[in-house]
């Protein structure tokens, strides 16, 4: 009987503070790791704006029968 109360509770074990440690490690980890990715995400967000002018740009020439109808459109003719 006394032996049973003299031992430690499980939360108190070396074994279970060590895969504690290590788990609130892993997710420390894991939430840096997501922080990161969400600001590049962000940064490459905002640097694609010009990716939509050129790509708004392309289906305009492709509306006029292509690339060189859209330069022949373009040019000013002197007369």
């Amino acid at each position: 009987v006394f032996s049973a109360q003299t031992e430690a509770p499980f939360y108190e074990e070396w074994w279970f503070l060590l895969v504690m440690a290590l788990s609130s490690l892993i997710l420390i980890l894991l939430v840096v790791f997501a922080l990161v990715l969400h600001g590049q995400s962000k940064k490459y967000k905002n640097c694609s704006t010009g990716k939509t002018i050129s790509n708004v740009e392309e289906s305009v020439t492709l509306d006029n029968g292509g690339f060189t109808a859209l330069e022949l459109n373009s040019r000013h003719l002197n007369i």
